[in-house]
């Protein structure tokens, strides 16, 4: 009986075979995981991402052959063992501040802390490497977040369609055949009649448009519809005739139509602007007497002769717009008159002017006078030059 006690005995002695042999496994398993140890050290960059994160060794097996071996650190051994030789025999785990990382093996000597560092920095450094991998993978297969480019679609070829002052419903449809618009305008002028607010310019009786398609430049679609044309006209002549002051002809007791009306007229027989307020003086002052208007536009107008001379025939036959019979304004609009016309017409001149005449070897001049004696000899000039010369006596460039 030893110093421990008879029953104790040294799981070292080496009289023991049993404990010898345990104890020579021990050693060689030991000496195995260091050279293990050292080896993984040496190749740790080249470990796996999966290997690295899960803190498993390539090549390695569980017992079961299914999953990787994770050694578990042995517990620091508290004095002489009271348990079986192995347990006893077991390298102490390191402290908490100085724990090695996951692939540390029991019993092996800790790496120096720079080791560690860099070994976990390399860690990290694969595991972002894998996530950028991965978004790139995604996006290749899936197209990514971009959306394919869609071609702008071409241009609109358009077209400019310009309307001139003064032009009736027959001759804006000219326009719109040489334009190659599509359809009738003057079925699409028809159509649009049914829709307009005509109580609005209190014209509730009128039998068409003329007067209310505004002259401008217009940018259309080529081979757009005529209608296309009327529409913008009218939706134009609704935005200008709303700025235009009615003052004056409201206090002469004449309606919204009555000055397009005169409007239409003086489109038709001036053609020196300046002189668009004292024409409108004159019809207000000869409406205001009760007279006729004698204006033969509107007479051309009813027979569509614009370019040949009227007939006495023509000019004596009580048809509706026959000015020089009837009188008071023809009963609508003779032409489709601009804004600058249009304010004329509603604000005419501070004149007593009763007549005009053109006065000859002028680009249509008047001239405007209260007289009349003077209008007679005014009148007889004009016939003798439009005899001399068998037709207009004015004489316009171009």
């Amino acid at each position: 009986m030893n110093e421990q006690g008879e029953g104790t005995r040294d799981p070292f002695d080496e009289g023991d075979e049993e404990a010898t042999e345990r104890e020579r496994r021990r050693r060689e398993r030991e000496q195995r995981r260091r050279q293990e140890g050292e080896r993984d050290r040496s190749q740790g960059t080249r470990r796996s991402l999966g290997e690295l994160v899960a803190g498993r060794r390539p090549g390695r097996r569980s017992p079961t052959g299914s999953e990787p071996a994770v050694p578990v650190p042995a517990r620091q051994d508290p004095g002489p063992s009271v348990g079986p030789p192995e347990r006893a025999a077991a390298t102490p785990s390191p402290p908490p501040d100085s724990a090695t990382p996951d692939t540390q093996e029991p019993g092996a000597p800790a790496p120096p802390r720079s080791e560690i560092i860099t070994r976990r920095l390399l860690a990290g450094g694969a595991v972002l490497a894998a996530i950028v991998v991965i978004v790139v993978l995604a996006k290749l297969a899936g197209g990514g977040d971009e959306q394919p480019t869609v071609a702008a679609p071409p241009p609109l070829k358009t077209t400019d369609v310009t309307v001139p002052e003064g032009l009736t419903i027959d001759q804006i449809a000219g326009v719109a055949k040489k334009a190659k618009l599509k359809g009738s305008y003057v079925k699409a002028a028809n159509k649009a009649l049914k829709k307009f607010p005509l109580k609005r310019y209190d014209a509730e009786g009128a039998d068409s448009l003329e007067g209310f398609l505004f002259p401008a430049t217009y940018e259309l679609e080529k081979n757009a519809p005529a209608a296309d044309l009327v529409a913008k006209q009218l939706e134009a002549f609704e935005q200008n005739f709303a700025g235009v002051d009615e003052q004056q002809a409201k206090k002469k007791n004449l309606t919204s139509y009555d000055v397009l009306t005169i409007a239409s007229m003086i489109e038709k027989e001036v053609q020196v602007a300046d002189e668009r307020p004292t024409v409108a003086a004159v019809i207000y002052n000869r409406l205001a007497a009760g007279d006729t208007l004698g204006i033969d536009a509107t007479l051309r107008y009813e027979l569509q002769n614009y370019d040949e001379q009227l007939l006495q025939s023509e000019l004596d036959a009580p048809t509706p717009y026959n000015t020089r019979i009837n009188p008071g304004l023809p009963p609508t609009p003779i032409s489709n008159p601009g804004l600058a016309s249009i304010e004329a017409a509603a604000n005419p001149a501070k004149t007593d002017a009763y007549f005009f005449v053109i006065k000859p070897g002028t680009c249509g001049e008047h001239v405007f006078t209260a007289n009349a004696a003077k209008f007679e000899a005014a009148q007889a000039a004009y016939q003798q030059a439009l005899a001399e010369q068998g037709g207009s006596p004015t004489d316009c460039p171009g």
